[in-house]
């Protein structure tokens, strides 16, 4: 307030904005008690008489030691120093005023963003919790209870459960791991290469248990295991496929599997796919990586979501559950344990980051039902196996589109006197299908007709022109000999 018993701004009156400014710094230097946030009433505001009256408010009152304004000569006026008091003391209560409300501003606009959390209530000290819309309540947790956050509304109570291991327990015995042993073909050689994906045991019949799981996992195989989640192996052969929608039907004997793990493995429960929700939980169970079965958590992000991807096409599940390559045909469920879609890690691949799909089961039930009653083959030997007598090569993907062709195998050639020929088989058919099995590829159809020996007769789909469009006919074609065709 004072300095050598002197007021501040003793040498007499000044003027100037810049003065008044470094007069405010000044004085809240020597008179740090006061409130930071008067320095920010009428910055720029000031002519006046002297300084350091010692309470700091005002306009330009507050300081004399700055000021580059021009200093008048001073002027002796009875009542001055009263005028200057009284001044001073209104401007006081004014700023002071002003001060208050906007304190109680700021803390009522921080409380209510939540900037300060919980007060002390004056009867029992005990701290106040705010929310705008809802509280979440903690419960005291018990021996055996598991970790939910419980929502409280005025109006509704909900649950949501945040721990899946009692379900996932129950769960895993119906949960595989299938291994594919495959020999791919390079320009001058062709190695034996190993895929991995997942399944879902699905049923069983008198000598079989039947796994779902998507056609690529077990495309092109030699050779299939399938290890269950008490890491016991079995072999397993194909029972049916659906290229176009990537379901296939594995089968294992019940012979070839331990009676411990019989014991032990269960078919799983489905759930209902047309009655999701968005936003409920969804649990992916896979064979990640190949690393072996784990398990990824998330919700449903999206229902009927439309795609056509690498020949395959529909409307499919998405979650942000994590669906990694290994995790292909392994089950969506929901909270209750239900397989709700099976999962595919084909479709939207791992591109986008949180964004998975899974094949709605409720409108895959129907095709599984159908591969489940294929009869279960096995490859013939070479020097068994029927012919058909045709060259051909496959439509791809971007051929169909481009030409509007139907994907499958073009036939390019017949050969005379073959069992194409003698069964109605034309030069330019499209082949799409053996025995309600789906072939998109040549290779995807020397792999099919290799379960079928010589003189077995078979019904082939082929898509034939007719006009500007192709119709679907359906060709009984018993196969030849290998040796039929050498002589001719």
């Amino acid at each position: 307030m004072y300095e050598n018993n002197n007021m501040n701004g003793q040498n007499g009156p000044y003027t100037g904005q810049n003065a008044n400014r470094t007069s405010y710094g000044t004085y809240m230097q020597n008179n740090p008690g006061y409130y930071a946030s008067q320095t920010q009433f009428n910055p720029g505001n000031g002519t006046g008489n002297g300084n350091g009256m010692g309470n700091g408010m005002g306009n330009g009152i507050g300081n004399g030691n700055a000021g580059p304004g021009i200093p008048n000569k001073p002027k002796k006026k009875s009542g001055g120093m009263l005028k200057k008091l009284a001044a001073a003391a209104s401007v006081g209560l004014f700023a002071g005023a002003f001060c208050a409300v906007g304190f109680i501003g700021i803390y009522t606009l921080g409380h209510g963003m939540g900037l300060i959390g919980k007060e002390k209530d004056e009867d029992d000290n005990k701290p106040v919790a705010y929310s705008a819309a809802a509280q979440v309540t903690p419960a005291t947790p018990t021996v055996g209870d598991k970790p939910t956050v419980t929502t409280t509304s005025a109006s509704s109570t909900k649950t949501v459960v945040s721990d899946v291991s009692e379900m996932v327990d129950d769960v895993m015995p119906s949960i595989v791991s299938i291994t594919n042993n495959m020999t791919a073909d390079y320009f001058y050689f062709s190695q034996e290469e190993e895929g991995r994906g997942s399944g879902i045991i699905i049923g069983k019949n008198d000598d079989e248990y039947l796994i779902v799981t998507n056609y690529h996992v077990i495309a092109d195989n030699d050779r299939l295991t399938v290890t269950f989640s008490n890491d016991t192996d079995s072999p397993a052969l194909v029972k049916g496929t659906d290229a176009k929608i990537d379901l296939a039907v594995i089968a294992v004997k019940q012979d070839d599997i331990p009676e411990e793990t019989r014991n032990y493995i269960e078919v799983a429960s489905m759930g209902d796919s047309d009655a999701l929700k968005v936003g409920e939980p969804a649990i992916a169970i896979g064979n990640a990586l190949g690393y072996g079965l784990s398990v990824t958590t998330g919700v449903v992000s999206a229902v009927d979501r439309k795609l056509d991807q690498d020949s395959v096409s529909g409307t499919f599940i998405q979650t942000d559950a994590a669906i990694n390559p290994g995790n292909s045909g392994g089950a969506l469920l929901n909270i209750n344990g239900e397989v709700i879609g099976i999962n595919s890690n084909k479709i939207g691949g791992t591109a986008v980051e949180g964004m998975g799909y899974a094949i709605p089961i409720s409108a895959a039930r129907p095709i599984i039902e159908d591969l489940m009653n294929k009869t279960t083959r096995t490859a013939v030997a070479e020097d068994e196996r029927g012919y058909l007598g045709i060259s051909g090569i496959s439509v791809s993907p971007e051929d169909a589109f481009y030409y509007s062709l139907p994907e499958g195998v073009y036939v390019s050639n017949v050969t005379a006197g073959s069992a194409a020929e003698k069964g109605g088989m034309l030069k330019d058919d499209i082949i799409t299908a053996i025995e309600g099995t789906t072939v998109s590829t040549m290779d995807e159809f020397q792999k099919e007709l290799a379960y079928y020996a010589a003189g077995e007769t078979i019904n082939i789909e082929v898509q034939r022109l007719s006009g500007n469009s192709y119709n679907t006919i359906n060709l009984t074609i018993t196969l030849d000999d290998k040796s039929v065709l050498e002589d001719e």
